[in-house]
């Protein structure tokens, strides 16, 4: 038995199937609507356009809107606000922010959401400066602001370090009368701490109180970060007082900052004891607070104990990063552990973990004060294929062995390099001259910058050779 198809009867289903994501019953209500001679209104185009986008149909949703262009019934700013929607889900961006400017050539105003959903994307991607640019537009076309597009804004300039501009933003959003919330207040203040002003943070965060706004875990965990960043741990440790005082949660990130500030200041047992605390409140412990603790001790001797935390980490299955791997590399070459450091370095490989320029800095340079340079080669030249090339590592080897005086090295290291074509000789100069200066050796390298050494070449006959750096020592 069938049924009239009716405008209303169209534009309910459409609007319901649409939702529900049914595509296939959308499109069958569409076709029955042209088989019965039922005209489609703005509503209808705009329920299907809906409908596409919400199921992803992008494609067919751009044919929708090119029929709607090209019909009687022209697209409204719902219409544009759904393509963009659409084009933003789907991660094409420009073509979104084209669609805005086309707005303005058919003389539509687009709204508060028409921007609010370009900034999300631009702010999601990380372009933070369309994001502020959108902003900027909205306030000149005397649009409406909306909460979180204030939000968007500060945290954009603010995760650029953009901390001043962000409160720029912020009064402009309470002289807008627009209530801020605890996490805009948190994002401000976690920016200026950032930024090493923790006056202004604190500053913030008294006026987030005396606005009515309880802080959460998260507003007091950045606050601590802060101090404890800039070395006032006695402060930090009030806060930690106040909030187990009052009941207020305290998080990983809270503990790891402590557990780091004291672990640099050489407060290590009682980094140690907040470590161990977390158990106690059942705070699961992540890889920030085994690093913070794994790096005070390694730095401070106590490398037998990070390694007990380390094998810890393990059987409590809290990811083992590379920097965990560093931080004991480094701790088990200053002791003189070079086997077991190079044992470290072999499992972090086998396990999958891709060395970072920081981790084969701290591994070659183990190496090169252990006498073992052409080995730290051997593995750079191991890294390529991994993708890994860290940039400064032979001028890292270089440096690293001047200090230690063994500018014998140094020179054979530099031939090494220019022999395989791995650097521009001029730069491994300019480095080994830089390195002999601050290594307190002042004649060689007055010697190596008026010689013709790594730049020059000897004739003898026919054959032209370069002149080597161990020249350098041989006179």
């Amino acid at each position: 038995m069938g049924f009239v198809m009716t405008m209303s009867a169209a534009n309910s289903l459409i609007k319901i199937f649409g939702e529900l994501g049914m595509v296939e019953e959308l499109l069958w209500v569409w076709r029955r609507m042209k088989d019965n001679g039922v005209e489609p209104s703005l509503y209808t185009f705009n329920f299907l356009l809906n409908g596409l986008v919400s199921s992803m149909f992008i494609e067919s949703a751009e044919r929708v809107f090119e029929v709607m262009e090209n019909g009687k019934i022209r697209p409204d700013v719902v219409s544009y606000n759904t393509m963009i929607k659409g084009y933003c889900k789907a991660g094409k961006t420009l073509k979104a922010m084209k669609l805005l400017r086309a707005m303005e050539i058919v003389n539509l105003e687009p709204d508060k959401i028409t921007y609010l959903t370009l900034m999300q994307a631009c702010y999601s991607e990380g372009n933070f400066d369309s994001c502020l640019a959108l902003y900027h537009e909205m306030g000149e076309k005397g649009c409406e602001v909306p909460p979180h597009a204030y939000s968007l804004v500060v945290g954009g300039l603010c995760k650029e370090g953009k901390c001043l501009e962000g409160h720029v933003v912020f009064e402009n959003m309470i002289q807008s009368g627009v209530k801020a919330n605890v996490a805009v207040y948190t994002t401000l203040i976690d920016a200026f701490a950032k930024c090493g002003k923790m006056g202004e943070a604190i500053e913030l965060f008294e006026r987030m109180k005396t606005d009515g706004f309880e802080p959460d875990e998260v507003s007091y965990g950045v606050i601590v970060n802060g101090l404890c960043k800039s070395g006032r741990l006695d402060e930090a440790m009030e806060y930690l007082k106040f909030c187990r005082a009052n009941e207020v949660a305290v998080n990983a990130m809270f503990y790891s900052s402590l557990i780091d500030g004291l672990g640099k200041a050489g407060r290590v047992d009682e980094a140690r004891t907040l470590f161990e605390e977390m158990v106690e409140k059942d705070c699961p412990r992540d890889s920030y607070c085994y690093n913070a603790l794994i790096d005070a001790l390694a730095k401070c001797g106590r490398v037998n104990e990070a390694l007990a935390l380390f094998r810890r980490m393990e059987d409590e299955g809290c990811d083992q990063t590379v920097y965990t791997y560093t931080i004991l590399i480094s701790g088990l070459f200053k002791e003189r552990k070079n086997e077991e450091a190079m044992k470290l370095w072999d499992m972090m490989i086998d396990k999958g973990i891709t060395p970072t320029a920081a981790s084969f800095r701290a591994l070659s340079i183990g190496l090169c004060l252990s006498g073992k340079v052409t080995r730290a080669c051997k593995i750079l030249d191991d890294l390529a294929p991994m993708g890994v090339i860290p940039d400064t590592a032979f001028e890292d080897m270089i440096t690293v062995l001047c200090k230690a005086g063994r500018v014998k090295d140094a020179c054979k290291l530099a031939d090494g390099i220019v022999d395989r074509g791995r650097e521009m000789p001029g730069r491994i100069r300019t480095v080994l001259i830089n390195a002999l200066r601050k290594a307190g050796n002042a004649d060689l390298a007055m010697k190596l910058m008026h010689s013709k050494i790594g730049i020059g070449y000897d004739r003898m006959g026919s054959i032209k050779r370069r002149v080597k750096f161990r020249s350098l020592l041989e006179s």
